[in-house]
């Protein structure tokens, strides 16, 4: 079981802030750090300085980390064209050394959308462009000469499919969601992981067996990894004082996220081992409390 930490920073953070949770991540001994990709703050309060380019970011702490994997959960395919994206994500591999990750889907949020003036169309639509583009990514990364695409969407005519990411044959492609049929298809058709977020066991259960399901006929086999609102302490009042600071309920937390003690969070990660978890991405929110991710570190980390 690997250990990712995953930061919202469009909730209010600046690059310093990414930087000091990037360097702790490595420094402690995390597998990965990775940020989600959103313009705008979700829901009510202060948005600080508002949010930053996820690419852009992963780029800077490409040069400022040596050994984390870097990468989103993820990208819409609504905000960027695909082949730039290629590009972009191509060139942050080389960046890194070969560290990089893409999250791919097909956008939610449609205020940011609005905020931004970035067409928001249905979600067939979107997901049909979701598809063509994980296509076409996949393909400039993996074609030996030029690369050409027809589809319903996008089209591209003898492109030189430039830059090459470090990475071979690609970089690893993560997809997530909680969908019954188009989810599990496209993941075990172009992902190397398959990520669901902020879900319960039962539910965690029955999508990992709609991806499995999904392998069978593609012949493909994928890591599994969920993503959870993480609050530890190394008491109950420590527990309950970090999930006020984000807002939350501590006896909620321990419901629906993995929060509690450090015995309780590694039952619970154990539970998701048991249905097939290989990592969990763990949501911090407070980006300023570092002593949280030494708890972690220390506590959980240091025992799984």
């Amino acid at each position: 079981m690997k250990l990712r930490i995953f930061t919202e920073p469009q909730q209010g953070a600046t690059y310093d802030d990414l930087l000091s949770v990037a360097q702790a991540t490595e420094r402690l001994g995390f597998d990965a750090f990775f940020r989600s990709d959103h313009y705008a703050r979700i829901g009510a309060g202060d948005p600080g300085a508002g949010s930053s380019d996820a690419w852009i970011t992963l780029a800077g702490l490409a040069r400022e980390t040596s050994r984390i994997r870097l990468g989103t959960l993820v990208t819409p395919a609504t905000f960027r064209l695909p082949g730039p994206l290629a590009i972009s994500v191509a060139g942050v591999d080389r960046m890194s050394g070969g560290r990089v990750e893409l999250g791919l889907g097909t956008g939610w949020f449609d205020a940011e959308h609005a905020a931004y003036g970035i067409p928001f169309p249905p979600v067939g639509e979107r997901f049909g462009r979701f598809e063509e583009q994980l296509e076409i990514i996949t393909g400039l990364w993996t074609a030996e000469k030029h690369y050409s695409f027809e589809g319903r969407y996008y089209r591209l005519a003898d492109s030189p499919a430039l830059p090459k990411p470090t990475q071979s044959p690609r970089p690893p492609i993560i997809i997530g969601g909680f969908g019954a049929k188009r989810t599990p298809r496209l993941a075990a058709t172009y992902a190397d992981e398959y990520n669901l977020p902020f879900h319960g066991l039962a539910d965690t259960g029955a999508a990992f067996d709609r991806v499995r399901a999904a392998c069978e006929s593609t012949g493909r086999t994928l890591t599994l990894s969920v993503a959870q609102t993480t609050v530890v302490g190394a008491d109950d009042a420590e527990v309950e004082r970090r999930a006020a600071a984000i807002g939350e309920d501590a006896g909620r937390l321990r419901e629906s996220g993995l929060a509690g003690t450090p015995a309780e969070v590694l039952e619970k990660i154990g539970k998701f081992a048991e249905l097939g978890a290989e990592r969990v991405y763990l949501q911090i929110l407070d980006l300023g409390d570092l002593e949280h991710l030494e708890l972690i570190a220390a506590e959980v980390l240091a025992h799984l």
